[in-house]
C-alpha cells in the first residue's frame, strides 16, 4: 500500500478509481462475509465495504487500507454523510495501531455523560462528532476575529503570561514565586495590549489569562482564552463600539456559514443582530429593568446576573437585537486606565457587550495623558513601581485610543447554548481539575 494518500473528503472526485485512505475505525457492522465499516480522517466520514476478516478490527483503531471508490445503489445513499453517495470496495488493509477497548459506547450519537466522566475521558471524548463540533466552532471564531481585525490593518502580537502586577485589580490572582521574587499569571493582556499599541496603533491578542476564582459555577474556569483588540486615534469611545459592534457581526456570520453541520447538532441558533446594536447607559439599562420588571436595581454599581438576563430580554423584545452595549459604570467600577467622562467623571467610558443574558466583552476608552494616568494609578492605590514598562509608554506620545477583549469560551458557550463553560474548553482548568479531578486537601 504504497499510493499516495487520498483524504476522505477528496474521494467524492474519484469514482471508478483506487485510493489509499488512512484513518480510524468510527463505526462497524458486521454482516457475515460483510464488514462495513465508517472510516473518518480530518476531513470526513466514508463507508467501507470490507471482508470478513475485518470484522476483527475494533473501534478507533488507526488503519490504512486500499480499494476502489464506487457510487452507492439509490436505497443505500446516506444523506447524512456528505460522502453518503459513495462507498469504498476494500481490497487491502492494515492496522496501524490498535486500540483499547472504549469504557463507554463512543458511537453513539449522544455519549449522554455526566461532565466529570467527559472530562476525564477527554483524549477519548475529543473523538466523538457532538465534542469535535465545539471546538470546530471555537476554532472558527477565533479564526474569522483575526481575519477581521487583519483586514483593517491591525498587527496581532503575543502578550506575556508572567507579570508583575495585576491591573485588573483584585484578589483572584495565581502568584508565582518567580526565582524568589513575588509575580502573577496575567489576568489580561491590557497593559502589553496598550504598550504595543503606542508603536504600532492597532494590534490585537488571542491570550491565555487566568482567574484565581473559586469558584465552581457553569460560567467560570481558572484558565481562559481572551480576545483583545486596542486602537489609536479614536474620536469617541463609540469609534470602539463600532469596531467590536462590526467584528462581533463578522465572526458570528462566520460562524454560521462555515458551521452549519455543527450549529445543527446543538440545534443552535446565532445571535440576532440589527444595523446598529444598540447602547444604553447603566442607568438607563436599570431604568428600563425597572419599568418592565417592577424589580428596582437604581443605583446599583453594576448589572448582576438577573439584570443583565432582564436587560437582554427587553431589548429582544423591543428591537430584535439579542447584542446590547453598556456604557456609563462608576468610574471605580473599572480598573484605573479606563478614561473618565470629562463631563461627569464620578462615571467612564468603559463598555460591556451583552448578549442572551451574558457579558461578553468589556472595552472602552483608555487614559492616554501621562500626567492623568499617574493620578489615576494614585487614585487606584497602586505602585507604579511594577508597571514602569506601561507607564513608560505614555510619556512619548500616546493618541486617544481604546479597545475590547472577548472570552472566546463564554462566547461559544453561549452561541451553543450549552449548560457548562467547562464543556467550551478543551482541557478546562477550575478549582477542582487541573485535567484530572484534583484530590480533595486533606
Amino acid at each position: 500500500m504504497s499510493m499516495e494518500r487520498t483524504f476522505v473528503k477528496d474521494t467524492l472526485n474519484k469514482v471508478g478509481q483506487s485510493v489509499t485512505l488512512k484513518g480510524w475505525v468510527d463505526n462497524k457492522r458486521d454482516f457475515g462475509k460483510l464488514t462495513f465499516i465508517d472510516l473518518r480522517d480530518f476531513s470526513g466520514k466514508i463507508q467501507l465495504v470490507g471482508f470478513q476478516k475485518m470484522a476483527d478490527l475494533g473501534i478507533q483503531d488507526a488503519i490504512v487500507i486500499t480499494g476502489t471508490v464506487k457510487e452507492r445503489g439509490e436505497k443505500t445513499i446516506n444523506p447524512e454523510l456528505e460522502t453518503g453517495k459513495i462507498e469504498v470496495d476494500v481490497q487491502e488493509y492494515s492496522v496501524l495501531a490498535k486500540a483499547a477497548t472504549p469504557p463507554f459506547d463512543i458511537t453513539k450519537e449522544e455519549l449522554d455523560l455526566e461532565l466529570p466522566t467527559l472530562l476525564d475521558n477527554r483524549s477519548l471524548t475529543l473523538r466523538h462528532p457532538k465534542v469535535q463540533a465545539i471546538f470546530k466552532v471555537q476554532s472558527t471564531i477565533v479564526s474569522a476575529f483575526r481575519d477581521f481585525l487583519k483586514g483593517k490593518g491591525f498587527f496581532e502580537f503575543q502578550a506575556p503570561t508572567i507579570v508583575p502586577e495585576i491591573a485588573e485589580g483584585g484578589s483572584e490572582v495565581f502568584e508565582v514565586d518567580y526565582f524568589g521574587r513575588k509575580a502573577y499569571l496575567t489576568q489580561s493582556p491590557q497593559l502589553y495590549k496598550q504598550i504595543a499599541m503606542s508603536a504600532f496603533e492597532r494590534v490585537f491578542s488571542v491570550n491565555k489569562v487566568f482567574r484565581a476564582e473559586p469558584s465552581v459555577t457553569t460560567r467560570h474556569i481558572t484558565e481562559l482564552v481572551s480576545l483583545d483588540a486596542e486602537m489609536a486615534f479614536i474620536e469617541s469611545w463609540t469609534d470602539i463600539t463600532d469596531l467590536e459592534d462590526e467584528c462581533v457581526k463578522y465572526m458570528l456570520h462566520e460562524v454560521e456559514t462555515k458551521c452549519a453541520k455543527e450549529l445543527k447538532m446543538y440545534q443552535a441558533t446565532i445571535p440576532s443582530t440589527i444595523d446598529k446594536t444598540p447602547v444604553l447607559s447603566l442607568t438607563e439599562a436599570q431604568q428600563k429593568i425597572l419599568d418592565k420588571t417592577g424589580r428596582d436595581p437604581r443605583g446599583e454599581k453594576d448589572l448582576n446576573p438577573e439584570d443583565e438576563r432582564d436587560i437582554c430580554k427587553i431589548i429582544k423584545e423591543e428591537t430584535g437585537s439579542d447584542l446590547v452595549f453598556i456604557y456609563g459604570y462608576p468610574t471605580k467600577q473599572k480598573p484605573f486606565y479606563v478614561y473618565p467622562n470629562p463631563e461627569n467623571p464620578e462615571f467612564n467610558e468603559g463598555v460591556d457587550l451583552l448578549c442572551r443574558g451574558v457579558e461578553w466583552s468589556s472595552g472602552g476608552r483608555r487614559v492616554s495623558d501621562y500626567a492623568q494616568l499617574l493620578n489615576q494609578v494614585e487614585e487606584w492605590k497602586m505602585d507604579p513601581s511594577k508597571i514602569t514598562l506601561f507607564l513608560e509608554a505614555f510619556k512619548y506620545g500616546v493618541p486617544p485610543e481604546g479597545g475590547f477583549a472577548l472570552g472566546l469560551e463564554r462566547l461559544t458557550m453561549q452561541i451553543l447554548g450549552l449548560g457548562n463553560i467547562r464543556e467550551a474548553s478543551m482541557f478546562p482548568r477550575d478549582m477542582e481539575r487541573v485535567d484530572l479531578k484534583l484530590a480533595d486537601k486533606s
